[in-house]
């Protein structure tokens, strides 16, 4: 038995900004649907980048997405994430690693979450090797350049990603 205020033992959180939600966040979404119970989308605030979608688009999207899948559920959270995997009684974060490079920032954010809640593990998982080039940043440049994305976001990212691109040709 799980004592009160421990961790619910099959609830995972996946953090991310998900500007926009790509087909590699995909990927890692449905396998972490299989290893945990429920598993949280959980999208963070940051009043500090210019998103492509504002925070609560990003939820609808994402809702969108997985609406079909009852244990994965999606949230926003700012603040430290350790805190709000307390508050939701989580036992695990994933964190998707593309390459290399991704490794060393994303290992030492996971000690740093280990010091802060010594009982939150982090599981890193790889995306699809199709995946591996694919970040969200990436996805928004080439975009915004013309360039085509379809099967690298799911098709009602691509929806959302030309309804935004018409807003702002009309506002601009």
């Amino acid at each position: 038995m799980i004592p009160s205020g421990a961790p619910s033992g099959r609830l995972a959180i996946f953090p991310g900004s998900f500007d926009p939600l790509t087909n590699g966040h995909v990927d890692l979404i449905l396998r972490s649907a299989h290893l945990f119970e429920r598993i949280v989308v959980a999208v963070l605030i940051n009043a500090e980048k210019e998103p492509l979608f504002t925070t609560s688009e990003r939820v609808e999207i994402i809702r969108e997405v997985f609406h079909e899948y009852p244990n994965v559920e999606v949230d926003s959270f700012g603040g430290l994430l350790v805190e709000y995997a307390r508050q939701r009684r989580a036992s695990a974060i994933v964190r998707g690693l593309r390459a290399v490079s991704d490794f060393e920032y994303e290992f030492q954010m996971a000690l740093m979450n280990r010091h802060l809640e010594p009982s939150l593990e982090t599981v890193f998982m790889m995306p699809a090797e199709q995946y591996t080039f694919v970040s969200s940043r990436l996805i928004r440049e080439v975009f915004k350049l013309g360039g085509e994305v379809r099967g690298l976001v799911p098709a009602p990212v691509e929806t959302w990603m030309r309804r935004k691109h018409n807003e702002l040709a009309v506002r601009g």
